[in-house]
């Protein structure tokens, strides 16, 4: 029977009602049950393609939810459109750092603030008379004070501010705290680093799809970048305008490459030479810039114990500042001196936007590590313990009693200085300009010209912004939210000088690099903002008479002490984490894991090699069908 059944099948292939077929009674049977399987199949697999499509549209609507809340998105297109993708990238890093320091306040404001609180009220500063082996630290104030100076310790972060959930010094020596504290330092940091990498990644795959051959260059953008789904007509001049800034990107860095490929061995010789003259100049310039910053430190701090500038409020403001106007300087006079000798060198616009970023991120951060080791030197007394002044507490308690908040105060001031020379250039110098440039249309005019906004130099501005409080935060806890005030200002009064006395860019430059390289030199800020803190969490003593980490041998030992007061089975496990017996292993599934990745990379880069390969021989093979189709056809006609 089941013979039979099975040659009915081969002999009708299509399926149809089983009542119609002359076939067995076994036969039909069998024949309504695979029927029944093949819908219930089909059903399943439609409605997994139904799912597909359904969590695929999900996502899709869940992005574009999440785009449309991400603020300033129109003001954002309508800056590419009329100014170029390069000066849209720095109001997008702007919004992005914005981010980070929203979520830097939030965290400190619930892992340090709330638990500051709930256990009571926080304790007043020290007594004037009280004393210890460490010195005495009388912060704040006291008696009647006149407006200046309180003016002056508003922009210096002394007398009222000094012992205020500002600074570190404010914060007492309670048990959770200083875990709270210290776990808050950590998981801030770790977001950055997340968020920053996660934001790198995005702008890696831009830039190696825009500067590899993948793409033809020309064709891409005029067949491919327009999106059909635009209505409005400011929308619509907006891509136009966009896609014209990319094509003369395009077609200036076209025109550097033919004049580099017909230069001759002279040429290049000459060309080797003038940057080889150009990076000597740069680096007479930086060193001149960071020992200026090194001396200005060290005379700030001789300076600040003078009775003269302790009775002249203006002086000891002037003194305070003395390094933050010395960086300052330095940001403001060299940086337009390496976009004038940039094109010397030869490059294409986007990689002397590049090379300019670079010698401009090394003078801002470097000059503020530089700052940052002087201090440090001064705390540790340069490193001999031996010393009168350190030898009694570990730091030196007789200068710095508290120097945590001495810390928290540079990086007060140099956040505050630099907001109030980014006001007073925009003020004062930017404004005037278009107004000169506007009612004087004769050579004075001329002279003042309408001006460019400047990408490299805000971008770095801020970069350096941020390292300064990824700094200063462990010691100013509240600096995020500061800078979170800074960058809403600076954004809208940006905004406003762009659209009023800035003109579009007469050289534009590819958005895919600087979109890659600025989150790559922010993390680099992130990193060189890290030596610091740690340095000072496992190395220096913290302060006897203020902090959260008063009394103890270093900032570190609180978790250690933590993990003590832990069950058993949690403390074994925790300090399993940091033996060799649990990092050889994970080192070595790593580096398996590395060594995968890379290996599975290469083969990817060779098919693709090959595949490009095999389409310029198809490509030529094409050419010379063609060529031979012609010749023949043109013997067919002389036959």
């Amino acid at each position: 029977m089941q013979t039979s059944a099975d040659a009915a099948h081969e002999e009708q292939p299509e399926p149809g009602a089983s009542r119609e077929l002359p076939w067995p009674m076994a036969a039909r049977r069998a024949h309504r049950e695979r029927l029944a399987r093949d819908r219930v199949a089909q059903g399943a697999g439609a409605t997994g393609a139904q799912w597909t499509r359904l969590i695929r549209r999900s996502k899709e609507k869940v992005r574009e939810g999440l785009r449309s809340l991400q603020p300033w998105a129109w003001t954002l297109k309508r800056i590419g459109g009329q100014f170029g993708a390069g000066t849209e990238s720095y109001f997008s890093l702007l919004r992005f750092l914005l981010l980070l320091n929203v979520l830097a306040s939030v965290l400190t404001a619930c892992m340090v603030l709330l638990p500051t609180w709930l256990e009571g009220t926080p304790p007043g500063p020290p007594a004037p008379n009280a004393s210890s082996p460490c010195g005495s630290y009388n912060p704040g104030s006291h008696g009647l004070v006149t407006f200046a100076t309180e003016l002056f310790n508003l922009l210096s972060g002394e007398g009222f501010l000094e012992w205020s959930p500002l600074f570190y010094g404010f914060y007492p020596p309670r048990p959770r705290l200083t875990i709270t504290y210290l776990c808050a330092a950590f998981a801030i940091g770790l977001l950055y680093l997340l968020l920053i990498l996660h934001r790198s990644v995005s702008g890696l795959k831009q830039t190696l799809l825009a500067e590899s051959e993948a793409l033809t260059r020309y064709s891409h953008r005029v067949f491919s970048a327009w999106n059909f789904g635009l209505s409005g007509e400011v929308h619509v001049r907006l891509r136009q305008r966009l896609i014209l800034y990319e094509l003369q990107v395009e077609l200036e860095e076209a025109r550097v490459r033919r004049k580099a490929a017909v230069r001759t061995l002279g040429q290049q010789a000459r060309l080797w030479s003038v940057r080889l003259l150009v990076n000597l100049v740069v680096l007479a310039l930086l060193g001149a810039a960071f020992y200026g910053v090194y001396w200005a430190t060290k005379t700030t701090v001789e300076l600040q114990n003078k009775p003269l500038i302790q009775r002249t409020p203006v002086l000891k403001l002037v003194v305070d500042y003395l390094p933050s106007i010395f960086i300052s300087v330095a940001n403001f006079v060299l940086p337009p001196v390496f976009k004038l000798i940039a094109p010397l060198e030869g490059y294409t616009r986007s990689r002397q936007i590049v090379f300019i970023l670079l010698r401009t991120v090394s003078l801002r951060l470097v000059s503020l590590l530089v700052l940052l080791v002087s201090l440090w030197s001064k705390i540790t007394c340069g490193g001999d313990a031996e010393d009168n002044k350190c030898k009694t507490c570990g730091y030196n308690y007789q200068e710095l009693p508290c120097w945590e908040t001495r810390l928290g105060q540079e990086m007060y001031k140099l956040l505050l200085f630099d907001l109030l020379t980014g006001l007073a250039v925009i003020l004062l110098i930017q404004f005037p300009r278009k107004l000169l440039c506007g009612l004087c249309p004769g050579a004075l005019g001329r002279f003042a010209r309408t001006q460019e906004f400047q990408v490299p130099d805000e971008v770095l501005g801020l970069i350096y912004a941020q390292t300064v409080v990824w700094v200063g935060s462990f010691f100013c806890p509240l600096l995020p939210l500061l800078n979170t005030v800074k960058f809403l200002l600076l954004f809208y009064l940006k905004k406003i000088t762009l659209f009023s006395t800035c003109s579009p860019a007469s050289r534009t430059f590819r958005a895919s690099t600087v979109n890659f390289f600025f989150p790559l030199v922010l993390l680099l800020g992130l990193a060189i903002s890290a030596v610091p803190v740690l340095y000072s969490i496992f190395l220096i003593p913290p302060s006897k008479l203020c902090g959260p980490f008063r009394g103890q041998s270093s900032i570190w030992v609180a978790i250690p002490e933590s993990i003590c007061k832990l069950p058993q089975m949690a403390q074994n496990f925790l300090f399993f984490l940091g033996t060799q017996a649990f990092a050889v292993p994970l080192l070595l599934i790593s580096s398996i894991l590395m060594a995968y990745t890379v290996a599975l990379a290469n083969s990817y880069g060779r098919l693709i090699s090959e595949l490009k390969r095999q389409i310029q021989t198809e490509a030529q093979n094409k050419v010379f069908l063609a060529q031979r189709a012609v010749a023949l056809s043109s013997a067919d006609r002389t036959l």
